[in-house]
């Protein structure tokens, strides 16, 4: 082939390039078809913060999940330790002889009136307990057991203790202890309040017990009654209470008789189904 001729098809093979074009600077090449798209910065901008905003979203989203899984285990594992709250107070749910115990951190904060009548119905399988409470004589001690009983703490207890004598007389019946041992009750103790006017020597006074540990002031949860004159009894124990009539002292005198601290073994004792507070 003649070498003119190959002259000129080398430059028709050759790009010839405006100024500019080939500058390292890169605001001088100006991309063609769909990569003019990275060109547009609003674009990208937009992009970015729906990208950063779905991101939080997400994270929350997640995060919420996790707590609401959490909540809803600790519900299915009560008896384990797990920590709850009340509106009162403070709870912790510890495992005992029958389920869930509800323990709280102190006693419950004032919300009777001293001046109102407190009648507590204690419900049985062998009957209804009718009981008044003296709120003005003892109304720490009334309150405490009002605010127990409507926080459903004795739901489920048992009369744990109830001792007769050889003849099958009962003297007292104790109950109010979720574990049914002697030595369980709401977490705290109680202060005492001096009731020395109340001499115990009608049957049916209804006092604050003492755990089993010496020294110690009133169980916060255990109470009993007496089915005997108890003379003794006088000033030693916070009474804040009579059952209020009859058929009342006939169900305590039926509830089945039981004493862990003299037989082991032993059936559960008078379960309690509930305890209802009217006031008036």
């Amino acid at each position: 082939m003649p070498r003119k001729k190959l002259t000129v098809q080398k430059k028709k093979r050759e790009k010839v390039y405006r100024p500019g074009e080939l500058s390292g600077d890169a605001r001088h090449i100006k991309p063609k078809g769909a990569f003019r798209l990275f060109t547009n910065y609003k674009l990208f901008a937009i992009i970015g913060v729906v990208v950063i905003g779905g991101g939080f979203v997400f994270s929350a989203l997640n995060r919420g999940n996790r707590t609401g899984s959490t909540s809803h285990g600790s519900a299915s594992v009560r008896g384990t330790g797990v920590r709850g709250a009340t509106a009162q107070a403070g709870t912790v749910v510890a495992s005992g002889a029958s389920g869930s115990i509800k323990q709280y951190s102190a006693p419950p904060e004032t919300t009777i009136d001293p001046n109102k009548t407190y009648i507590a119905t204690i419900k049985t399988d062998k009957g209804d307990i009718n009981v008044q409470l003296d709120a003005k004589v003892a109304p720490a001690t009334v309150n405490n057991f009002v605010f127990l009983a409507k926080d459903g703490f004795y739901n489920g207890v048992t009369f744990f203790r109830v001792v007769a004598d050889k003849d099958g007389v009962v003297h007292f019946a104790q109950a109010g202890d979720p574990t049914g041992t002697g030595s369980g009750g709401p977490g705290y103790d109680l202060p005492p309040e001096s009731t020395p006017a109340q001499d115990y020597s009608s049957p049916g006074i209804l006092a604050m017990a003492k755990p089993n540990e010496a020294g110690r002031p009133n169980n916060g949860s255990q109470f009993f009654f007496t089915l005997q004159s108890e003379p003794t009894l006088k000033g030693r124990e916070t009474a804040f209470g009579k059952v209020a009539d009859q058929s009342s002292l006939d169900v305590l005198k039926a509830l089945s008789v039981r004493d862990p601290q003299a037989s082991a073994g032993l059936d559960a004792g008078t379960r309690i189904d509930s305890i209802t507070i009217k006031e008036s």
